[in-house]
């Protein structure tokens, strides 16, 4: 993939991709590396089969494989604590792993925001692996200062849940201070590889022959909203085939 231009402000920075034993986070996590990037892909999946899926595409060297579960909060929280001690913070979340409805995410007193999520908080919160990583996320950004952007994958078909994630964190990020943290949904279509598990309905199978995106299209896509400058912010994106089909 050719390098984007405004990309450069993210060199050696850190992006986090969820979902990257699949071939469309494992096709951001490849992008964001031959940007510069120093990537951790996660994935409920063991680390040698995130690396199979990586190992298909370029710039591989930057990225580094790691299983956890992201729906699962010991996981999580102990992944974003190494993230902080390893790598000084998170300063890109892409999260493919599925949404629900939109609750309070970033899950902390706005007077307090370096604290630790806490495990009681929120009912959705505590079991939605999007909003999991979003708050661990904000959390990360804010205690080591980082100016971060989260980027939310998910269909096309459900994209007022992902505008309503995106729009629910952007006004609770709007109460806290001197953050310049962005958040963007990208809602894509019907995609030719397999999504995460959520999104297993608007997979195309060989038997489709509706016209498709590919998942170069979906990390194009995420290599865009992260080019926008600093004071800009891509809210929502929708992406799908020219030629596809409308329900």
């Amino acid at each position: 993939m050719t390098p984007m231009r405004g990309m450069n402000r993210w060199a050696d920075k850190t992006a986090v991709v969820t979902g990257a034993g699949s071939a469309v986070g494992a096709g951001v996590a490849a992008a964001l590396a031959g940007e510069g990037m120093r990537v951790v892909a996660l994935d409920s999946k063991e680390e040698e089969a995130i690396t199979e899926a990586l190992n298909k595409l370029k710039y591989t060297s930057d990225v580094t494989a790691r299983q956890c579960d992201v729906s699962d909060l010991s996981q999580l929280t102990h992944t974003f604590r190494w993230l902080d001690q390893h790598h000084g913070g998170v300063h890109v979340l892409v999260s493919l792993t599925g949404l629900v409805e939109p609750s309070q995410i970033t899950g902390f007193v706005f007077d307090s925001p370096g604290e630790e999520a806490s495990e009681s908080q929120g009912t959705d919160v505590e079991t939605d692996p999007v909003l999991l990583c979003a708050r661990h996320a904000v959390v990360s950004m804010l205690k080591n200062e980082i100016d971060g952007h989260i980027i939310n994958v998910n269909s096309i078909y459900c994209r007022s849940k992902g505008a309503g994630c995106t729009e629910t964190l952007n006004q609770e990020l709007a109460r806290l201070k001197n953050n310049k943290i962005k958040v963007t949904s990208i809602s894509p279509g019907s995609v030719s590889s397999k999504l995460p598990a959520s999104t297993a309905d608007d997979v195309v199978t060989d038997s489709d022959p509706s016209p498709v995106l590919e998942p170069a299209d979906i990390a194009h896509a995420v290599l865009f909203a992260l080019s926008t400058s600093p004071h800009a912010n891509v809210h929502e994106l929708n992406i799908a085939s020219v030629a596809e089909r409308r329900l």
